[in-house]
């Protein structure tokens, strides 16, 4: 089952890392993914599960986020160029927001089911 605590942890952890780590992803969600796992306490699937629920919701957060600051960001005409801009590119980003998306889930979740794994160990 979902244990919604280490999620969330794990989501933020997620977030931050691609804001503000993006040239060091990989490294950042191999670690964020064995943290949400070993938070989980849940063995080895709980582990892989929980780490990959919350490497989807930091990819939908994400998501948003970009969402919003292409909308409301960096336009001269306002939230009108800004909507504009992200209806012409938007059907082009939702592949790359679904890559996104299974790219977090796996990662995450591969160092999520050893986290938990190590965790039920104890």
């Amino acid at each position: 089952m979902t244990k919604w605590s280490a999620v969330i942890i794990g989501f933020i952890l997620a977030v931050i890392v691609k804001s503000f780590f993006a040239p060091y992803e990989f490294i950042g969600l191999l670690i964020v993914g064995f943290i949400t796992g070993y938070i989980a306490h849940d063995g080895m699937f709980g582990g892989l599960w929980n780490a990959a629920v919350a490497g989807a919701l930091g990819t939908i957060i994400c998501a948003i986020l970009f969402i919003l600051a292409a909308t409301f960001g960096g336009s001269i005409a306002g939230i009108f160029g800004g909507l504009a801009g992200f209806t012409i590119s938007g059907v082009a980003s939702i592949i790359a927001i679904i890559e996104n998306l299974i790219y977090y889930a796996i990662v995450m979740g591969i160092t999520g089911a050893f986290g938990g794994l190590l965790a039920s160990k104890e």
